[in-house]
């Protein structure tokens, strides 16, 4: 394949993608907005589905190295009623298919499998113009700019490539969650902690919840979720973060304490993450040299396949690219036709979640879904994908 690829984005759908290129010996070039790996916490746990995200690792000869990052026992689930109630009770028993692990170390196990110089860091794109012929030109917000045979677009909800191939933005869904921590959880809180339990907490009510995660050791990680508009959460002044911590726990008045703290202990300060989604039935014509990935393609609800489907259209998108090495519009042909039905499925399941999670039925209906009385057969890992 002599066309350059220009993969823009460095999260795991990008980095996917970058490298099942580079075993099948075709170079790429990834451009991340991030200054470095290190400049930000790349969110909590993830669990890896045997039917998306590991085959996606297969195809990047990369499973043993992820087995080395897998966290045991974070596959169980506890369900609880706001005064505290165990409503569900699922331990892991080392069988479950989905195994659980930090969204970054996935990343950065991702970028030590690449050569180095691959990733060019602090370049974020700041528009994208086709220039004929197939090929694209992409400028940074540093004035700097470079033209690609095939560009693919791997930078996330609010893509600057996406513009080239659709008109399709992304829309408030009219929930939000709030990000907090607590730490040494066992020892500091141990309240909190014995009732997230050793892998996943749902508590749930109409149109609100709290979503925590064991993370290592006694960390507790938590999405607290709140169906507001954008305007509520604007009046909210989360600089100020005891205030914000408070304003928010105040929505949960008569919640147990176990459960609160989470927000109203939290050690950190309390990070704002709005939920949008496009489209779910999302896609465009085929446009010479130019595709997207991930949520670029298709931001959806949150139901625990964001990060899994980002790798899988990596790793499918890397294998036709491989094996139409001298046609890059049949890879891209066979990818994208693919894809569209899969990633609208996906999003139509993400829509069934939120309703078990956050309707009228909640907590019930999630109950319903664990104990096989309801259609989709996977929960959301993270609070926001």
């Amino acid at each position: 394949m002599t066309t350059d690829v220009t993969i823009i984005g460095a999260g795991l759908g990008g980095l996917m993608l970058a490298r099942v290129l580079h075993i099948h010996g075709i170079p790429a070039t990834v451009y991340e907005a991030e200054v470095s790996p290190t400049v930000r916490a790349q969110g909590g746990m993830l669990d890896i589905h045997e039917d998306s995200g590991q085959p996606a690792l297969q195809a990047a000869g990369l499973m043993n190295e992820f087995r080395g990052l897998i966290l045991g026992g974070r596959q169980a689930i506890r369900v609880l009623d706001r005064d505290g109630t165990v409503l569900f009770d699922h331990a892991d028993d080392g069988t479950g298919g989905n195994p659980e692990v930090l969204r970054g170390e996935l990343r950065q196990m991702l970028l030590d499998s690449l050569p180095a110089g691959t990733v060019r860091w602090g370049h974020k794109a700041g528009g994208t113009r086709a220039l004929g012929e197939g090929r694209h030109e992409v400028t940074f917000t540093d004035g700097t700019t470079v033209t690609t045979g095939l560009l693919v677009g791997a930078d996330g909800a609010w893509s600057r490539v996406r513009p080239l191939l659709s008109d399709a933005a992304p829309e408030y869904i009219g929930m939000s969650g709030v990000e907090t921590y607590l730490f040494d959880a066992d020892t500091r809180h141990p309240a909190s902690a014995k009732a997230v339990g050793g892998g996943s907490l749902f508590a749930l009510a109409p149109g609100k919840g709290f979503l925590a995660h064991r993370e290592v050791g006694g960390t507790l990680h938590t999405y607290v979720m709140l169906a507001r508009p954008r305007e509520w959460f604007a009046n909210i002044d989360f600089t100020d973060s005891a205030a914000a911590t408070a304003r928010i726990a105040a929505e949960f008045d008569g919640w147990v304490p176990e459960l609160t703290a989470l927000i109203a202990g939290g050690e950190t300060a309390p990070v704002l993450r709005p939920l949008y989604a496009l489209p779910i039935a999302h896609r465009w014509e085929r446009a010479p040299g130019v595709t997207l990935l991930g949520d670029a393609a298709h931001l959806s609800l949150p139901n625990g396949e964001g990060a899994n489907l980002a790798m899988y259209d990596g790793a499918e998108l890397g294998t036709a690219l491989a094996s139409h090495p001298e046609d890059v519009e049949a890879a891209l042909t066979e990818y994208e036709q693919a894809m569209f039905p899969r990633s609208a499925a996906a999003a139509t399941e993400g829509t069934q979640v939120h309703e078990m999670f956050y309707g009228a039925g909640a907590p019930h209906s999630l109950i319903n879904m664990f104990t096989g009385h309801g259609q989709p057969r996977e929960t959301p890992a993270e609070g926001t994908r």
